[in-house]
């Protein structure tokens, strides 16, 4: 059950917000209905997930998504879990990609500068942070700075979303039961307290 219920959709304010949500998994999240209770931390939330998604160079939606659920999986938060891979896959990823997401580090469906992304998206996620060196001079071989922010733009926008939806205990929609159910099941994810 969750710990605050979502607002209605049927808000016009909630409407106009959840436009950008509707393309991204093809509806509005019960995480942005339930910060709608405060709409000043909606706002700033999805103003702040539109600047980290938009893309700049070669961080490309579907590696985003990517890197936003090999983050969620490693914080455990099953929500973002699910929205992380259907966005991915509503984004283009590759079917090799989804399928082998925890195989990235060898599969030849990734290439290395994806792998150092989702090693920096394990390590940046970890408490205690587990960013190094070694992982430092790896991601500029393969990454320019500005994409590394963008990167880790993923990451911090993920860890704020993780803390949010598994505190929250927040709903989870059909759209992303059915993508989790789908593409992560041999993972062992299920719904766990993101339900009724």
């Amino acid at each position: 059950m969750p710990l605050v219920s979502p607002l209605n959709e049927s808000n016009q304010e909630v409407i106009e917000l959840a436009r950008f949500f509707n393309e991204t998994l093809g509806f509005c999240p019960n995480s942005v209905l339930t910060m709608m209770r405060r709409p000043k931390i909606a706002k700033a939330f999805i103003n702040l997930n539109m600047a980290v998604m938009d893309n700049q160079g070669r961080v490309t939606s579907s590696l985003k998504r990517l890197i936003a659920y090999v983050s969620s999986h490693v914080t455990g938060c099953r929500y973002c879990q699910a929205h992380t891979i259907r966005a991915a896959e509503r984004y283009g990823a590759e079917q090799a990609q989804l399928d082998n997401v925890w195989e990235y580090q060898t599969h030849p469906a990734f290439s290395d500068a994806e792998r150092v992304a989702l090693d920096f998206s394990v390590a940046a996620s970890t408490v205690p942070n587990g960013v190094n060196q070694e992982l430092n001079e790896r991601l500029h071989l393969h990454w320019e700075e500005d994409e590394i922010v963008e990167i880790l733009g993923v990451i911090s926008l993920f860890g704020y979303l993780n803390r949010w939806n598994d505190s929250m205990a927040t709903t989870l929609e059909e759209g992303a039961i059915a993508s989790g159910e789908s593409l992560l099941a041999l993972e062992g994810w299920e719904v766990g307290k993101h339900t009724l």
